[in-house]
């Protein structure tokens, strides 16, 4: 890759986390090497499973969850250390010349919760590399970060089975 974007995959609706990887997948076709750090996921979805068998083109790591989220709690700070430490991984990964591609996932949920604070954020896409991709996702993506982004997808929800009751299905959503 000569050149390197930021790319930014927010809104509502359902695929953020699914675009991501799906470039991941795309660039391990061609070699390219992923790194991957997931905010507020430490549940053994699929993708963690399937991207296992590419490890010689990508790797990621999950820091940190959710459950204060689910339980409509302030997270404590157990929560914003672990997400501290995944920006922290990011931001070596981008640095280290070893990954072509970076991808931040829930990164601007993180944000939203408090667990980071945006200018943090803000300051690593500033330092990127010039031949490094970077991807972020999640809901609610600040204003600052959407400025700095080359690409910003805004996934709309305009139906989804969950509004009838459909729980998260193996292999689809988990």
């Amino acid at each position: 890759m000569t050149k390197g974007y930021i790319q930014v995959y927010t809104g509502n609706g359902k695929g953020k986390t699914t675009a991501a990887l799906g470039q991941a997948m795309r660039a391990a076709g061609s070699g390219l090497k992923t790194f991957i750090v997931m905010f507020m996921k430490d549940f053994l979805y699929g993708e963690i499973k399937s991207i296992k068998h590419f490890s010689d083109c990508i790797r990621i790591e999950q820091c940190g969850n959710d459950t204060f989220v689910l339980r409509k709690k302030e997270p404590d700070d157990k929560d914003k250390t672990a997400a501290q430490q995944a920006l922290k991984q990011a931001q070596k990964a981008m640095l280290s010349a070893k990954y072509d591609i970076v991808i931040m996932d829930e990164v601007c949920v993180a944000i939203h919760f408090g667990l980071l604070r945006n200018e943090d954020v803000v300051s690593i896409l500033v330092e990127k590399p010039p031949k490094v991709e970077l991807i972020l996702t999640g809901r609610y993506c600040p204003a600052a970060i959407i400025e700095k982004a080359d690409l910003v997808t805004d996934m709309l929800e305009i139906k989804h089975y969950y509004q009838k009751g459909v729980a998260a299905r193996r292999g689809i959503e988990a």
